[in-house]
Parts: C-alpha cells; sequence; structure tokens
C-alpha cells in the first residue's frame, strides 16, 4: 500500500525541480509592465533633475602647525632668548578638528557672512537663490527675541527709485518706505539699502542662528590627508558655488583669530598682573621722591660725604639682593593668591614673570596649555567627556603641584631675605656712625633704590608681554584658498537615471512576484500535473468570440481546433469499448468553470464527424443547457422522470448551429433532485437512451461534485467522465477532490479538461502554443500594436 502511495504521488515529487526558464518566462509574459514601469521612472527621473538645484562642491586645504616640530620661525628668533615664544606644545590635530566643526566657529562665521539672511527670486517652479549681485542688503540695527524663535520672510518689491514695498504672500501691499530708512518691527529693528534696480519680488529669508549653525555643521567636512599629516581638507556643498567657497575662508578666519585668541590669554593676563603692580610700586615710588625732595630742601644739602658715599655703595650691594628677592616673593605670593582662588580653577595664569626656579615657570606654562584645550574642547565636548575629564584631573593635579612649589619657593626666599637682612645689619652699624642728617638720607635712598630697581624690572616685563602679544601667530596656514570647479556634484544624472530604471524595473518584478506567490489559482497544464494523477485530456482556450458553439465546418479559431483535439484524444481514450453508445459524463468541481459550454462545444465536435450525438442535460439543481443556449426553458428530464406520459422524442429539440446534435434539457427545477436521480425512472431513462440505436455519443451535463452529491448517483451509467477544471478560477487546494475521485474510482475512466486558458502565456503546458508551432491557418484577430500594449494581460 506504501508502495502504491508512493507511486501515485511520484510525478508531484519529480516536478519539486526549479525551471529557470519557466520562471523567467513568467516575468517576461508582463514585458508590458517593465516597459511601463522603466518609462515612468525615467520620467519622474527627469522631472527631478530638472527641478532639483544642483549642489556644488568648494574645499580647501590648510596645514595646523606643530610647535614642537617645526620650531619657531627665523622671524621670531630675536625673541627666542627673552622666553615668549617657542617652547610650546604640539597641536592635537583631532582636537583642532572638532574645534573647526564647533557651534562657536561656526556661529562667528554666521555672523560675519549674514549667513542667517538669504535672498530669493521666484523661478518657473522653484526659488533660485541670489548671492553675489544681490540687488539689496538687509541689515539688523538690533533683534527682539522673536526673531530667534522662528524663521521669517519679507516679500520686497521695487516701488520706484528711492522705495520699496513689503508685500504679503496675496501679494497684497502692505507697507512701503524709503530705501535706507530705519524699518522697526516685531523682529527687531532693520534697514533695507539698495545696491542696484529690480524688477521681480525679491524674498528675504532670516532664518534662526541655531537651525543656520546645525545646518553648516552637519555639511562641513573636515579631514586629514592623511593618517600622520598636519594637512586638513575642509569640504562642503552648497546650491552656491561661491557661498560655498566664501564660508571656507571664513572659517579658517575664524578658527584662525580664535587660535590667537586663546594663545594671547596668557600674555594678556600677565600684562594685566604687571599693570597692577606697577600701579602700586609707582605711587609708593612718586611718594619716596617726594620725600627725598623734601628731604633735601629741608635740610639744605645736596649730596653726602666720601664715607657717607662708601656706607651707601655698600648698602646698596644689599639692596639690589634684597630688591631681586623681594621682586620674586611679591610675584610669586601674586600667583599663589591666584591659585587659592577655587574660581579660577579654569582661568590661566601669568605667564613668563622670571621665576628664579625654572620648574616653576615650565609647570605654569603647562597649566596654561591644559586650561586652554580643555576650554576650546569644552565648546563641543560636555562636561562628562572622557578627555575633558582626563585634562581637569591633569590641571587639578598641576595646580596642586604648583601650590606647593610656590609655597616652598616663598619659604626659600623669605630664608634669603632674612639672611640678606642680617648682613644689612652689620652694614648699618657702619652707617650710625654717620652723622644723623646724612643717615637719614641713606635710609631714604636706600629705599627709592629698592622700590625704582622694582618697578623697573616690572617694565621690562611690560615690554616683554606687548612683544609677545604682537608676535602672536596663527593655528593654521592656508595653502589652497576654498576653491569649486564649478561642476554640479549632487544630484549626479547618470545615477539617478540608473537608480530610477533599476526602480522602475523592481516594482513590477516585486508585484509579480508577490502576485505568484500569493495566486492559489490553477493556471496551465504544469499546475495540474503538480498536483494530479488524472489523465489529462486537452486545454481549450479563452474564446475569442461571442458565439456560444464555436465549433463549425468551417471554423479554424484556436478554440475550435481545441474541442477537435480533444475529440481525437477521447477516440483514443475509449478505442476499447464495443458498444456503439458511449456515454460521455462532464462535470466539476463547482460552479462556473464551464462545464455546460464544454458539454455543448463538445456534442457539436462530435457531431461534426457525422456522428448522431445527443446531449442530456442531467444537472437537475441549476439547469444551464437552455439558458446558455439562450432559449425558454423546456420540458426535458425533470418531466420524464414525473410523468408517465412523456417520451424522449418529445422532449428532444436541435438547433441550427450544430446539425446531428439532438438535446433534451434538465427540465423544470425539482425539489427533491437526489431522490429523483436515485430513482428507478432514472435507470430505464439510460436504457431506454441505449437501447433506442439512434446515437453513436450521448454527451451528459451533470452537477459539480463538490457541491452536491448528484453527479455520484448516476456515475455509473457513465463510459468516460470529463472533469472540467477552469484556468484563473479554481484553487488549487480544491485539486485534491478530482484527485481523491480518481483515486477511490469513485467517478469511472476519468479525465481532466483545462478551460479558459490563456492563448498567449507560451509557459507552461497548453493549447496557447499553437503561434509557436506554425499553426497560421488559425483565424486570429490581429489588433493594432497600442491596443496590444495596453491590453489586459
Amino acid at each position: 500500500m506504501q508502495e502504491q502511495k508512493n507511486a501515485v504521488h511520484s510525478p508531484i515529487e519529480e516536478n519539486d525541480t526549479l525551471n529557470i526558464r519557466e520562471e523567467l518566462e513568467k516575468y517576461l509574459f508582463h514585458w508590458k509592465w517593465f516597459l511601463v514601469g522603466g518609462v515612468l521612472a525615467l520620467l519622474v527621473a527627469y522631472i527631478y533633475l530638472r527641478y532639483t538645484p544642483a549642489q556644488y562642491t568648494a574645499s580647501t586645504t590648510i596645514l595646523i602647525k606643530d610647535n614642537q616640530k617645526s620650531g619657531i620661525s627665523k622671524e621670531l628668533e630675536a625673541f627666542k632668548d627673552m622666553g615668549i615664544v617657542g617652547g610650546g606644545s604640539s597641536n592635537n590635530t583631532d582636537n583642532e578638528i572638532e574645534i573647526i566643526k564647533s557651534r562657536k566657529i561656526i556661529g562667528q562665521v554666521v555672523d560675519s557672512l549674514n549667513l542667517d539672511i538669504n535672498y530669493f527670486v521666484e523661478g518657473r517652479v522653484i526659488k533660485s537663490e541670489i548671492y553675489t549681485n544681490k540687488p539689496i542688503r538687509f541689515q539688523f540695527l538690533s533683534k527682539e527675541s522673536k526673531f530667534l524663535a522662528r524663521d521669517t520672510v519679507f516679500i520686497v518689491s521695487q516701488k520706484n527709485a528711492q522705495q520699496y514695498s513689503f508685500k504679503n504672500v496675496a501679494d497684497e501691499i502692505i507697507a512701503t518706505h524709503n530705501f535706507g530708512d530705519i524699518v522697526k518691527a516685531n523682529i527687531g529693528t532693520f534697514t533695507i539699502e539698495k545696491l542696484k534696480d529690480f524688477e521681480q519680488d525679491l524674498f528675504i529669508v532670516l532664518t534662526k542662528k541655531g537651525a543656520v549653525i546645525d545646518f553648516y555643521k552637519k555639511n562641513v567636512n573636515v579631514s586629514t590627508i592623511s593618517k600622520n599629516s598636519s594637512v586638513l581638507l575642509l569640504t562642503i556643498n552648497d546650491r552656491v558655488q561661491e557661498k560655498a567657497a566664501d564660508f571656507l575662508d571664513e572659517l579658517v578666519r575664524q578658527y584662525n583669530i580664535d587660535a590667537i585668541n586663546d594663545k594671547n590669554e596668557v600674555s594678556k593676563k600677565t600684562k594685566d598682573f604687571i599693570d597692577e603692580r606697577l600701579y602700586a610700586i609707582g605711587k609708593d615710588l612718586s611718594g619716596i621722591q617726594d620725600r627725598i625732595k623734601e628731604f633735601k630742601v629741608d635740610n639744605d644739602i645736596t649730596g653726602l660725604s666720601a664715607e657717607g658715599e662708601l656706607a651707601l655703595e655698600l648698602a646698596s650691594s644689599n639692596n639690589e639682593k634684597l630688591i631681586q628677592i623681594q621682586t620674586e616673593l611679591n610675584i610669586a605670593e601674586g600667583v599663589l593668591k591666584n591659585l587659592q582662588q577655587p574660581s579660577n580653577t579654569d582661568e590661566t595664569l601669568p605667564q613668563n614673570l622670571g621665576f628664579s626656579d625654572p620648574s616653576i615657570a615650565t609647570a605654569i606654562q603647562n597649566f596654561n596649555e591644559l586650561v586652554i584645550y580643555k576650554n576650546r574642547l569644552s565648546i563641543n565636548a560636555g562636561s562628562k567627556n572622557p578627555q575633558i575629564i582626563q585634562y581637569q584631573k591633569e590641571i587639578t593635579s598641576l595646580k596642586s603641584n604648583l601650590k606647593n612649589s610656590i609655597s616652598n619657593l616663598i619659604s626659600s626666599l623669605e630664608t634669603q631675605y632674612n639672611q640678606i637682612s642680617k648682613e644689612a645689619v652689620r652694614v648699618n652699624s657702619k652707617l650710625n656712625a654717620i652723622p644723623s642728617l646724612e643717615r637719614g638720607f641713606i635710609d631714604i635712598a636706600r629705599q627709592q633704590e629698592i622700590i625704582a630697581g622694582l618697578y623697573s624690572y616690572l617694565l621690562k616685563k611690560k615690554e616683554e608681554t606687548a612683544i609677545s602679544l604682537a608676535v602672536t601667530v596663527s593655528n593654521a596656514k592656508i595653502i589652497d584658498v576654498a576653491y569649486s570647479s564649478g561642476i554640479p556634484v549632487s544630484p549626479k544624472k547618470r545615477i539617478v537615471y540608473l537608480a530610477a530604471l533599476l526602480l522602475g524595473l523592481l516594482i513590477p518584478f516585486i508585484i509579480i512576484y508577490l502576485r505568484n506567490l500569493l495566486d492559489t489559482k490553477v493556471h496551465n497544464k504544469k499546475d495540474l500535473e503538480s498536483a494530479l494523477t488524472v489523465p489529462f485530456l486537452g486545454d481549450i482556450p479563452q474564446s475569442e468570440t461571442k458565439e456560444k458553439i464555436i465549433v463549425g465546418f468551417d471554423e479554424r479559431s484556436s478554440g475550435s481546433e481545441a474541442f477537435r483535439l480533444v475529440r481525437t484524444n477521447l477516440d483514443f481514450m475509449m478505442a476499447g469499448k464495443k458498444d456503439a453508445k458511449k456515454f460521455i459524463f462532464i462535470t466539476s468541481t463547482t460552479s462556473g468553470e464551464g462545464k455546460s459550454f464544454i458539454a455543448i462545444n463538445l456534442a457539436a465536435t462530435l457531431a461534426l464527424s457525422g456522428k448522431k450525438v445527443l446531449l442530456l442535460g442531467m444537472d437537475l439543481r441549476a439547469p444551464k443547457v437552455t439558458e446558455y443556449l439562450g432559449l425558454e426553458s423546456k420540458k426535458g428530464v425533470t418531466n420524464y422522470i414525473t410523468s408517465n406520459e412523456l417520451s424522449l422524442e418529445e422532449l428532444k429539440f436541435n438547433i441550427p448551429e450544430a446539425k446531428g446534435l439532438d438535446i433534451i434539457s434538465s427540465g423544470a427545477i425539482p425539489p427533491n433532485p437526489a431522490e429523483l436521480l436515485s430513482s428507478a425512472s432514472i435507470e430505464k431513462l439510460f436504457s431506454e437512451i441505449k437501447n433506442s440505436g439512434t446515437y453513436d455519443y450521448v454527451v451528459v451535463d451533470t452537477a459539480p461534485v463538490n457541491l452536491v452529491t448528484d453527479t455520484l448517483l448516476i456515475a455509473k451509467y457513465a463510459d468516460m467522465f470529463l472533469y472540467v477544471v477552469r484556468a484563473n478560477y479554481l484553487d488549487k487546494r480544491l485539486l485534491a477532490v478530482p484527485e481523491e475521485l480518481y483515486r477511490t474510482k469513485r467517478l469511472p475512466n476519468m479525465a481532466i479538461v483545462l478551460n479558459d486558458t490563456d492563448p498567449k502565456r507560451s509557459y507552461g503546458y497548453g493549447y496557447g502554443g499553437y503561434g509557436s508551432y506554425g499553426y497560421g491557418y488559425l483565424a486570429e484577430e490581429t489588433k493594432p500594436w497600442y491596443k496590444k500594449l495596453f491590453s489586459k494581460s
């Protein structure tokens, strides 16, 4: 039993392999879809390219100077011995890239070029931006907070040589002003200056600064030329190539300005510190000088004796040492005071102040560099950024070390100061021997010398700091200024057309694929062979005419030839039957599959061969024979079964379209068709027809087997069953019904007829292949090419 089951299903299993040609033909059959899809996609691509503004790219290259590698320039060599240039740390290229792309730098570019104010002119489809040859200039004198909250558009129309008007979207004038007048509005105070006459209305678009910064931050690209290179390539795309080039040039300029300001921050701090000390010491020096003048005037002296001069010289030597110590001590205390203020954690310290301990000067320089890098990185990075956290740890550690070092230096200076002061006591003992008048003058002169020395030292440091401010150089050296080739980089026509064509072909492909994937209908002979083991008798193509009977002596259509082929195959299948009369039953799975059409035309085809044929309507529930032929309802089988007075001859009728064909219709619809079909009258009916000796073939139109049992009740009278399956109509899952009937032999000598196939589809199997085999004599309707293109597939 298992072997028999495997044998029955073996044809199905053999067809599981993929037929590439067949799969391709499924799509090639719908070539019109692909043609229309491709043409429409290319048309959409053309419209897109026609009305999409072109994008141009501009680029510039700069060199990030590396102080440790490149040293200092020849022009600055003269100042190297002063300690105000050189010795800096190298610039981190990755950090500099982030600084260039920071909102701070880009915001300065937006303000400098007024990129938040744009001018447009109306085109036929889209607005075009005016940048280089603007007829007017819009300038803010003051802005209100409302300006920052939303975008604003002004429509400006020139009224005459001196006046312009504002319009609304309805093209109505809402205000008129003179060019150059100050205009007050909700967004702020502004003026509009005329640069040249213009005829078209101009659109002034005021965009939120934050949105403009976001746009340029997203679109500007900064990258290194190579992995170990300090040369950066800056690029940006824009609709206006001049605007893109100006943006890059200004971006580099603002970056250099910001870098110079960062470098000058230390020098400015030092200068402010020195100015503060000079002011205080200058007041002390002025007071001492006034005391010397008053002392000389009051005591009427002009100078000192030789002994006094010698004592003053000894005191001056000590004073010079005390001045150096006192000066460094004052500076160290001032720096320590700055370090002890928590609020100054992120501020730089005064630099190049002349500490005797070089490690302190180096530590201050390193501290300032860390603070500058951290502050610049903080523009884009948040407080949780790992680099920020690392910089802060290093600043805190270095600050603590600086405090300890300066505290130790102060202690050392104080010790030196005390030792020299003791030596001064010994010198003062000699001064005591000098007359009191000279001694008083020497005391005042010694104080003047100390303060004057300190003042001179600070003046020297101030000059050095001023030189440092003057010789500060930028971070970036421009290698190539911003340049645009003028060739659009976007949209790329070839890529757009290619993508559109591929999309235009892909969409029909996906639709066809999904339709085939979700399609469960029977379409051709291959679908039947993959699911059934029932013999296949033939297929009938779609009828090309509205005639009910499509066969005739002179008819050469594909449908007529298909019925002739079925007739031939039928003769082979019934060749072993010895009886003269052959009962051929026609059935189907469901209604609407064309079994009545097949029955009528098959009967007519058999009659064409000179045979006597009877068409018997046995579908008592839904009689279709007379309805299909367009005839009035006639007495038929039902009347014969329920009445003993009627004979078969009274029920027969003929139609002129089919000579040699007699027809007996189903008759009236009974309330109990199953009971009638199982009655003895049915047996009598078939016996009478069989014994009459009149007919060679009896074609019986029966009811669908999946809906009612009527056909199964009379199946025993059949010599052969033609099981009709309609293409593009019956669900493949219902093929289990004829397969089960065939395997259980409930319908004798069963064969499949595929109805309503599409003759245009060449893939699979079917009668539609006639054209491929050269049946040129078949009468086909010829359509113009444009009707074929748009006809329903």
